[in-house]
């Protein structure tokens, strides 16, 4: 017999997990879309661009971390396997790479609020008090909080994240080049973010991520209250 701990962990792992792929997938997916629509074909010859979480699943990024802070943390982040994007084959680079960039955060915003249509929905057809229709909303309410997250958190300006390709983008050449060096070491100071546990991380979190994550939250499932009116 499973333990009450252990059957608990089974029940969040069980609505967690498709709004966790669904967030992480399309996200990928809608920076090469955005891409071939700006003439870089990169990730539509690589098979890129398919909703098949297994071509865009990095077992470490998208499972293992992010259920791994799930379950451990306040924080939840991971990673898919990055969408090949070639910057020079755009017609317009300097123009058209913040647009490629801002496409991920902007699809994960979209997924909120389907996620908020959807719990805001049940509330019409279902009845909120049994289990099936808890999970559900659960579900629901997990696919709200994990697309804002990702949504907020790739906005900060650090390379590799989509915040740091847009910054990329807008600043002098000189200082771009700096950027581009930072790139392949940016993911370890992401992920040191997480492991450092200081005062500084947490007022970084409760300076830059908290509010608008707190504000988006808000706005999303004040959509959901529409079901209640």
């Amino acid at each position: 017999m499973f333990g009450s701990d252990t059957s608990m962990l089974i029940y969040n792992l069980s609505y967690a997990i498709v709004p966790l792929i669904f967030a992480i997938t399309v996200h990928e997916v809608a920076h090469g879309w955005t891409a071939k629509q700006f003439g870089d074909m990169t990730a539509h010859q690589a098979g890129r661009l398919t909703l098949n979480p297994i071509k865009h699943i990095d077992p470490i990024g998208s499972l293992v971390v992010p259920i791994f802070l799930f379950l451990t943390s306040p924080f939840i982040f991971g990673w898919a396997k990055p969408v090949p994007v070639s910057v020079n084959r755009l017609r317009s680079p300097r123009r058209d790479m913040p647009l490629v960039a801002l496409a991920g955060p902007g699809v994960n915003l979209v997924m909120a609020l389907l996620w908020a249509l959807f719990a805001a929905a049940q509330f019409f057809v279902l009845s909120t008090a049994d289990l099936g229709s808890q999970w559900l909303l659960n579900m629901a309410g997990f696919g709200i909080q994990i697309n804002v997250l990702l949504a907020v958190f790739n906005m900060l300006p650090i390379p590799p994240l989509d915040g740091g390709r847009v910054l990329r983008s807008l600043v002098p050449e000189n200082f771009g080049q700096m950027l581009d060096r930072i790139e392949p070491f940016g993911i370890f100071i992401v992920i040191g973010l997480f492991i450092l546990d200081s005062m500084q991380v947490i007022q970084f979190f409760a300076v830059f991520i908290e509010p608008p994550m707190l504000f988006l939250t808000d706005f999303f499932y004040s959509v959901i209250q529409l079901g209640r009116a």
